[in-house]
Protein backbone atom coordinates (compact mmCIF):
# COMPACT_ATOMS: atom_id res chain seq x y z
CA UNK A 1 0.00 0.00 0.00
CA UNK A 2 1.14 3.17 -0.79
CA UNK A 3 3.13 5.00 2.64
CA UNK A 4 2.47 8.68 2.98
CA UNK A 5 6.10 9.32 3.90
CA UNK A 6 6.77 8.90 0.58
CA UNK A 7 4.71 11.48 -0.49
CA UNK A 8 5.77 13.80 1.69
CA UNK A 9 9.50 13.32 0.96
CA UNK A 10 8.38 14.03 -2.88
CA UNK A 11 6.24 17.23 -2.27
CA UNK A 12 10.27 18.16 -0.72
CA UNK A 13 11.99 17.47 -3.68
CA UNK A 14 9.45 19.23 -5.84
CA UNK A 15 9.80 22.53 -2.96
CA UNK A 16 13.64 22.23 -3.90
CA UNK A 17 12.64 24.04 -7.03
CA UNK A 18 9.63 26.49 -5.50
CA UNK A 19 12.19 28.88 -7.20
CA UNK A 20 11.70 27.22 -10.77
CA UNK A 21 7.79 26.82 -10.39
CA UNK A 22 6.23 29.09 -7.78
CA UNK A 23 2.65 28.86 -8.52
CA UNK A 24 1.43 25.61 -8.17
CA UNK A 25 2.65 22.12 -7.19
CA UNK A 26 1.57 18.59 -6.37
CA UNK A 27 2.22 15.19 -5.99
CA UNK A 28 0.49 11.82 -6.77
CA UNK A 29 1.25 8.16 -5.58
CA UNK A 30 0.18 5.12 -7.17
CA UNK A 31 -2.43 2.93 -4.70
CA UNK A 32 0.16 0.18 -4.98
CA UNK A 33 2.57 3.20 -3.37
CA UNK A 34 5.58 2.40 -6.27
CA UNK A 35 5.18 5.41 -8.29
CA UNK A 36 5.17 8.84 -7.29
CA UNK A 37 5.22 11.97 -9.48
CA UNK A 38 6.05 15.41 -8.48
CA UNK A 39 5.38 18.54 -10.19
CA UNK A 40 6.27 22.38 -9.67
CA UNK A 41 4.52 25.02 -11.92
CA UNK A 42 5.36 28.64 -12.98
CA UNK A 43 2.18 29.68 -14.94
CA UNK A 44 2.42 32.25 -17.70
CA UNK A 45 -0.39 31.47 -20.25
CA UNK A 46 -2.32 29.35 -18.51
CA UNK A 47 -3.04 31.03 -14.66
CA UNK A 48 -6.32 28.26 -14.14
CA UNK A 49 -6.17 25.48 -11.98
CA UNK A 50 -6.66 23.30 -15.31
CA UNK A 51 -3.12 23.60 -15.22
CA UNK A 52 -2.11 21.47 -11.98
CA UNK A 53 -0.13 18.57 -12.25
CA UNK A 54 0.45 15.96 -11.81
CA UNK A 55 -2.87 16.03 -14.28
CA UNK A 56 -5.02 12.34 -14.90
CA UNK A 57 -6.47 11.36 -17.73
CA UNK A 58 -8.86 8.23 -18.80
CA UNK A 59 -10.58 8.96 -15.37
CA UNK A 60 -7.61 8.55 -13.40
CA UNK A 61 -6.34 5.78 -15.38
CA UNK A 62 -3.19 7.28 -16.34
CA UNK A 63 -1.27 10.47 -15.07
CA UNK A 64 1.56 12.55 -16.05
CA UNK A 65 3.35 15.60 -14.99
CA UNK A 66 4.09 17.71 -17.73
CA UNK A 67 5.92 21.22 -18.47
CA UNK A 68 3.31 22.97 -21.14
CA UNK A 69 5.65 23.98 -23.01
CA UNK A 70 4.20 23.93 -26.68
CA UNK A 71 6.03 26.79 -28.20
CA UNK A 72 3.53 26.84 -31.44
CA UNK A 73 0.45 26.61 -29.25
CA UNK A 74 -1.27 29.32 -31.44
CA UNK A 75 -0.72 27.43 -34.99
CA UNK A 76 -1.88 23.99 -32.88
CA UNK A 77 -5.02 25.82 -31.80
CA UNK A 78 -6.00 27.25 -35.10
CA UNK A 79 -5.46 24.06 -36.74
CA UNK A 80 -7.37 21.96 -34.40
CA UNK A 81 -10.29 24.22 -34.39
CA UNK A 82 -10.62 24.42 -38.49
CA UNK A 83 -10.36 20.17 -37.63
CA UNK A 84 -13.81 21.30 -35.64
Amino acid sequence: PADPRWHHEAARMADCMRHRGPDDGGVWQSSDGLVLLAHRRLSIVDLSPLGHNPMPWDGGRLWITFNGEVYNFRELRAELEGLG
